[in-house]
């Protein structure tokens, strides 16, 4: 492990794909008076102790490419509000970007739509079927609307009602050939 490591005096790091935390042990290498962890894709607190300090104070660029790392030496805080931030930050660089993600689905959409117009375009079954469930969902709104009012405003003639709404509905009735 880097711990048995003390008399390592340089570690260059950079651009070799790491991901994670970096380990509290690499803050104990008293030796070590070059390090270089930059474009990888290291997240979370940077670890406390006086050795990555020095380090930093030497090179500015240590941990430059890992946006998904905080805390001191860096200006970026590791409150919980950054975390859904560093998680973005993850997704992103993993490949799942919400912008294609979201472009497919509405395309999805859309085909699925276009299936359904097409299906009821062509097919008088299903065209025929579709309406006139369409029909009883609509009489079955009008029920429950109009019971629901009844029962709101307290009239007890929601039977008289409910036949207005019928001759009203069947009046309104077309054919659908």
């Amino acid at each position: 492990s880097i711990r048995d490591m003390q008399s390592l005096e340089s570690l260059d790091l950079s651009k070799n794909m790491l991901y994670g935390e970096i380990p509290q042990s690499l803050s104990d290498l008293s030796s070590l008076s070059f390090l270089n962890l930059s474009y990888n894709n290291l997240m979370g607190r940077i670890p406390l102790g006086t050795q990555l300090g020095t380090l930093y104070d030497q090179n500015h660029h240590l941990y430059d490419g890992n946006d998904g790392l905080c805390g001191p030496p860096l200006p970026k805080s590791c409150y919980k509000s950054d975390a859904s931030e560093q998680g973005h930050l993850m997704r992103s660089k993993q490949g799942f970007d919400i912008g294609p993600f979201s472009i497919g689905v509405a395309m999805g959409f859309m085909a699925g739509l276009w299936i359904v117009f097409y299906a009821l375009l062509f097919m008088k079954t299903w065209r025929v079927a579709y309406f006139c469930l369409l029909d009883k969902v609509y009489d079955e709104v009008c029920v429950i609307a109009v019971f629901g009012w009844a029962r709101l405003t307290g009239r007890t003639d929601a039977r008289l009602l409910m036949s207005q709404v019928a001759w009203s509905s069947i009046d309104s009735d077309e054919s659908y050939e």
